[in-house]
């Protein structure tokens, strides 16, 4: 990895000793990158975690170093920091290896599979969603941080979405997250990352398990959807590869759409005329509540595409090149580790006018701000590791405000504007304070 000497060429804001720009990115990202764009362009230098990253903002950035034509930039080696905890998951992967593990879990996601999701889904959140309390104040985001991965226990792993087991699971993986962005990288005791080992370990152990039941037992839960699981060739997972994608798999499900409708619920309280527009959509749907059914929910898409504009759940990209590379005007040698920019790429108002405003019409026919450029709009990534959950994900957003809006509406009952933090994955600071009224 270069030195900082190798980069001195770099421009970049002035470096604490020892943690460089870490607590500026770790309490506001946005704001430090803004201010560093606006200073030395769209080509700079930050220190997170002892490593010297080059930030490559932009369009351009993005569609030059996802699509990665010439095959010079390693998503394996740029998320080294997710290394101890996720080893083995799809998105640490490059090239061949990534391509195969692809193909297989994409038989997963099969038209099948994702019809009896869906059924299971929707009984599961109709259940849930009625405990949810109404007439009096909850945090949203906690609320449906529980809720997505009850449902993902629920059709990932065939468990009952009142399993006790549900609590246990969310706290690993809370630890796991947590742990990769700990300033201390190794597990001492008392560290997120001591913390988040034991959570993989204990997550490890329980999905296994799984594998064994599943093996005497199959089902038609995602899990043992992967356990059956095979590419083209007839190629599968040993156990141990089955562990690790699906360890990053379920902490990527149901964190990341947490987030989405955490925003959404957001706007659609700060916006009310959106939230009876989508319950009035929502409230014409013809039952049951299949991809057909969901596919004309086009107010709702617009509301989420926004919501992920504005708080994607993976504002940055990381990626390490392997061989010497030349990017307007500066020379980035071999090994640097550099950072793609898709949250701040997306608040442009080159790409965006008052990019600010929450605005669902941007994604309309008649507007399609996101066409502007191939990567003006891009929460789920792009190139060959672009989310492979990202319809999965639509479709789960939609379910949940099919099933929530026509039966309450959402009343903020904090700050008309949260704070958001931004690392390790997106969540208002006060946690979304929320009243829901019965229709």
């Amino acid at each position: 990895m270069p030195t900082a000497a190798a980069l001195a060429h770099i421009p970049g804001p002035p470096a604490l000793p020892l943690l460089g720009h870490t607590l500026g990115i770790v309490r506001n990202s946005y704001a430090l990158q803004e201010q560093a764009i606006a200073t030395y362009g769209p080509v700079y230098k930050v220190n997170m975690l002892g490593v010297w990253r080059v930030n490559l903002c932009g369009v351009e950035a993005l569609e030059t170093v996802l699509l990665d034509r010439d095959g010079i930039f390693s998503s394996e080696a740029g998320w080294s920091a997710l290394e101890r905890i996720f080893p083995g998951g799809l998105m640490l992967q490059d090239v061949a290896e990534h391509r195969q593990n692809r193909r297989i879990m994409q038989s997963a996601f099969r038209a099948e599979a994702m019809r009896d999701y869906l059924r299971r889904m929707e009984t599961v959140l109709a259940d849930l969603l009625a405990d949810w309390p109404t007439e009096r104040a909850f945090r949203f985001y906690d609320a449906i941080k529980d809720l997505t991965l009850r449902v993902g226990c629920a059709v990932f792993m065939g468990l009952p979405p009142d399993d006790p087991l549900a609590a246990r699971l969310n706290r690993a993986f809370i630890d796991e997250v947590r742990a990769t962005v700990g300033l201390v990288r190794a597990p001492l005791p008392f560290t997120a990352m001591r913390r988040g080992v034991r959570g993989r370990a204990f997550l490890r152990d329980t999905f296994r398990r799984l594998i064994a039941e599943r093996r005497a037992a199959p089902g038609e839960d995602f899990f043992s959807q992967m356990y059956v699981a095979t590419d083209a060739e007839g190629q599968g997972w040993s156990e141990d590869e089955i562990l690790d994608q699906f360890n990053f798999l379920m902490m990527a499900a149901h964190d990341t759409t947490a987030t989405a409708l955490t925003t959404m619920a957001w706007a659609l309280g700060a916006h009310p005329e959106w939230q009876e527009a989508l319950a009035g959509e929502a409230e014409a749907l013809n039952r049951p509540l299949d991809e057909a059914a969901l596919a004309t929910m086009a107010r709702t898409e617009q509301v989420f595409k926004e919501a992920l504009r504005l708080v994607p759940p993976v504002p940055f990209i990381p990626r390490t090149v392997t061989r010497d590379f030349h990017w307007q005007g500066f020379d980035i040698p071999a090994g640097t580790a550099i950072t793609l920019n898709p949250g701040t790429t997306m608040m442009s108002p080159e790409l965006y006018p008052d990019p600010a405003r929450f605005d669902p019409g941007r994604f309309s026919s008649s507007r399609a701000e996101d066409k502007r450029h191939r990567f003006a709009w891009t929460p789920f990534g792009g190139g060959a590791h672009k989310c492979i959950g990202m319809h999965f994900s639509t479709l789960q957003v939609k379910l949940l405000v099919a099933c929530l809006l026509p039966r309450c509406r959402i009343e903020l009952a904090g700050s008309p504007a949260p704070v958001w933090q931004r690392l390790p994955i997106p969540r208002p600071r006060d946690g979304l304070p929320v009243v829901l009224r019965p229709r």
